[in-house]
């Protein structure tokens, strides 16, 4: 009689244990255990809990391969969900196994877990764990359907596939269940006092393990509550019409206030917070060096010399790499927009900047439009004090719109989608690169979801609040997608192309090349480990088949991208994992942390602009410029955005936290703490940086960093 120790965690999420019928059987290379119930006096899988079982065999059953869980009835109780954590097994002679599971298991089903080495398939060679790694992959993709958005859009999850994946699939890759407490009788609901329509099936009807946690969830409700009640409790969201007076905008969030909001209110008409901005705002990726001027830019010398002083000229600054441009090309075929029944309106600038003598990146000249001409002045520092606010008004209107939608949603949120797609449809559970990644796709699907069900949808937030309009959005981003390169993905080549690797006070830079670096040096451990040759990464067809599809569906196998379709070395490999899970963690953090900080002065990102761009200089007055402003309702609907995207619901896992130990070797599990040491070190440099500084710069401070797109 061969005796077998089991050990089982439970989770400790609400709702994690079960009060179904567990087993497990047991398959090695020279057999299968029976199939043995776990049951202990009392409850025994608990939220939390450690239970520890005895399998017994009439032989060892040798090397273990599998490890079967069966969930099923007990007595007459209604199935539930039980989250697994993982299970250990020790064989007769003291082996210890360890079979990471980490999932949610719905219904009454059967779960193969396979040991935690992780391995390629070409290191597979027994047919049935060749087949197994077959079966899981066939049942992913059943479950994770491809969905087209949007002509020229990344693809996207097909909510819809939830719904029909049976109850019994082997996988646990079931159809959601609603937890007792949900309720999926409705449709669309709005939350009281919020302008934002919540799609509940949209929140149901996920599979469980890509669905928000009950905390999560919970936390991002009471994040929008109090202040979209106290907004409707002063009638602002309903309020229609322009602002009295600048001032009554530093009323809108009187008790959300932060450092940064309060510092943006005080110095946002600055030309110098105006080139910060371009620096360390929530879009630093929008300008690059010129070496010449373009022909579309007439800018003089006459014109800037007052600015630039008399020891230089606008040419001797362009060769000395002083001058930078911000373009918003993309903005000039884009539709536009009525917003309460008025015509809203969008340009399309050119702003030129100069870095000064003493490092600061200043505005030289802004023009309104792509063409230049007589109906396109170009605005100087020099003009009157409101001809040139609402020129850099319109600026910041654009980066509103440009950021938003390319910078931040495109580039963070629908690509990342993407990537976690084609992990989960054609990488097994056992693939390394599967285990690398997972914690970098944790709740990115829900999450977009959400955003197309209250956001994106027709009549959305977007249609509620942005000059463009969802129309106007469908354009910026597939025009975005299809100029979008492998160049701008990855942050050193970014840099270097835009000419900005010399620039000083570019903290976002030196923060993120830091984190870039430390991310590189983790994966090129794990790279190294499990690939250590070409032929290792070319043969492996099922990571292959993974980039293959991120070609094909996140860039839509476009080749001028210069996306890879296929990865022939593991420098390759280590390049283009590093920029996927830097623009999963800390792209997204630098993009999207700071948005109530650098918004919540609504006139440093106006969401829309109600009148035309100026056709002629020296007709600005305040009122005018207030007129041009967003009215009432459409900027507190905007701000509360900003709010709630700002505020990290609990259920954080910083960069580099890993409590789910999907590497059960010693080697990569080395990796991971010299990684998290690493993070702590880049950490206490920016923390210590930060002291020196007027407006501290801390969205890539690493525990301020979500590991994924969760929010």
């Amino acid at each position: 009689m061969a005796v077998y120790r089991v050990r089982v965690t439970t989770g400790a999420y609400l709702g994690a244990g079960t009060l179904d019928n567990i087993s497990v059987t047991l398959v090695g290379m020279c057999g299968e255990s029976p199939k043995q119930l776990l049951d202990r006096m009392g409850r025994d899988f608990a939220p939390g809990s450690v239970q520890k079982y005895k399998v017994r065999c009439s032989a060892e059953l040798g090397e273990l391969l599998l490890l079967r869980l069966h969930k099923e009835r007990y007595a007459f109780f209604p199935k539930d969900s039980w989250y697994c954590s993982h299970i250990c097994v020790t064989d007769p002679n003291g082996t210890l196994t360890h079979f990471p599971c980490y999932q949610w298991i719905e219904g009454y089903c059967t779960l193969e877990l396979r040991p935690g080495t992780a391995r390629t398939i070409c290191q597979d060679s027994l047919p049935l764990l060749l087949d197994h790694r077959k079966r899981e992959l066939q049942a992913r993709q059943k479950c994770y359907r491809w969905k087209i958005y949007a002509p020229g859009f990344p693809g996207m999850v097909d909510v819809s596939s939830f719904e029909e994946m049976e109850s019994d699939n082997t996988f646990a890759l079931t159809r959601t269940t609603p937890c007792a407490d949900q309720d999926d009788s409705s449709g669309n609901r709005y939350l009281p006092g919020f302008p934002m329509k919540i799609d509940i099936p949209s929140l149901l009807h996920m599979e469980p393990n890509i669905k928000y946690s009950a905390t999560k969830t919970t936390s991002l409700i009471f994040n929008a509550l109090p202040a979209s009640l106290g907004m409707k409790l002063r009638g602002l969201l309903d309020r229609k019409g322009s602002w009295k007076k600048l001032d009554d905008i530093r009323n809108i969030f009187w008790c959300h206030k932060t450092f940064t909001s309060e510092y943006v209110t005080e110095h946002w008409c600055e030309d110098y917070f105006f080139g910060y901005q371009y620096l360390n705002g929530v879009n630093p990726v929008m300008f690059h060096c010129l070496s010449s001027l373009p022909s579309k830019l007439p800018v003089t010398n006459d014109m800037v010399a007052p600015l630039l002083g008399p020891d230089t000229c606008l040419q001797t600054e362009l060769e000395r790499g002083n001058i930078f441009l911000a373009d918003y090309w993309i903005l000039a075929e884009a539709p536009v927009h009525c917003l309460n029944g008025r015509q809203q309106y969008v340009a399309a600038p050119l702003c030129l900047l100069w870095l000064n003598p003493q490092g600061a990146l200043m505005p030289l000249a802004i023009q309104l439009s792509q063409t230049p001409g007589p109906d396109s002045p170009i605005f100087l520092p020099t003009d009157s004090d409101w001809d040139w606010l609402l020129a850099k008004t319109w600026v910041r209107n654009s980066e509103f719109l440009v950021h938003e939608n390319n910078t931040h949603f495109l580039c963070t949120h629908l690509l990342c989608e993407a990537f976690a797609m084609a992990t989960l449809r054609q990488l097994p559970l056992c693939h390394p690169i599967y285990k690398l990644l997972l914690p970098h796709t944790r709740y990115t699907l829900q999450v977009n979801t959400i955003a197309r069900a209250t956001l994106l949808n027709p009549e959305g937030l977007v249609d509620k609040v942005t000059s463009i309009g969802r129309q106007g959005l469908l354009y910026l981003m597939s025009t975005g997608l299809a100029h979008f390169t492998y160049t701008n993905f990855c942050l050193p080549d970014s840099l270097r192309a835009r000419g900005v690797l010399a620039i000083p006070n570019y903290h976002y830079r030196d923060d993120s090349l830091k984190i870039w670096a430390a991310i590189e040096s983790f994966v090129s451990e794990i790279v190294g480990y499990y690939y250590p040759s070409d032929v290792s990464v070319q043969q492996d067809s099922e990571l292959q088949a993974w980039v293959g599809e991120i070609f094909t569906r996140a860039f839509l196998g476009r080749e001028s991208s210069g996306f890879p379709g296929r990865l022939r070395t593991p420098q390759e490999l280590l390049k283009f994992l590093t920029a996927i899970i830097f623009n999963c963690s800390a792209q997204h953090a630098a993009v999207n942390s700071g948005q109530h900080d650098f918004g919540a002065w609504m006139p440093n990102a106006p969401s829309s602009m109600r009148q035309p761009p100026p056709q002629t200089k020296g007709t600005t007055t305040l009122k005018s410029y207030l007129e041009t402003l967003p009215e009432v309702n459409i900027t507190c609907n905007n701000l509360l955005l900003f709010w709630l995207v700002s505020q990290e619901p609990k259920d954080q896992r910083p960069l580099g936290t890993y409590p789910d130990e999907h590497f059960t070797e010693d080697a990569p599990r080395q990796s991971i703490a010299a990684f998290q040491n690493r993070l702590a070190q880049i950490s206490q440099d920016i923390r210590e940086r930060n002291q020196g500084l007027a407006l501290p710069y801390t969205y890539l401070d690493p525990p301020l960093i979500e590991n994924s797109v969760s929010i």
